[in-house]
């Protein structure tokens, strides 16, 4: 049975930080290209951040560029989101995603909310 299970979401202030985690199951995470989306209200679910399978290359979204930073485990088959300086405008539900050619999976999410 496939599982990715998001954790480390919370209320943080302006500037504050977060590390966010997702956990793999049921599936060859060290061939699958990992992602982190997010959507927040009222908006589009978009693409933050992209690791791949070796951890190797990394690419970011302009909003986060220089702030969020993607990591992966393939012996603990877990991938990370490390988020600083956040704002406001970061509060969304972060979804985990692992991809492959005709595969795809999503976690739960994990809600993120910026405010002061």
């Amino acid at each position: 049975q496939v599982q990715l299970v998001e954790s480390g979401g919370g209320l943080v202030q302006p500037g504050g930080s977060l590390r966010l985690s997702c956990a793999a199951s049921g599936f060859t995470f060290s061939i699958y290209l990992m992602r982190w989306y997010r959507q927040g209200p009222g908006k589009e679910r978009e693409l933050v951040a992209t690791i791949s399978n070796s951890g190797g290359s990394r690419n970011y979204a302009d909003s986060v560029k220089d702030r969020f930073t993607i990591s992966r485990d393939n012996v603990k088959n877990t991938v990370s989101l490390q988020m600083n300086n956040l704002k406001p405008e970061d509060t969304a539900v972060y979804y985990c995603n692992a991809w492959n050619i005709g595969r795809e999976y999503w976690g739960q999410g994990t809600q993120v909310t910026v405010s002061s």
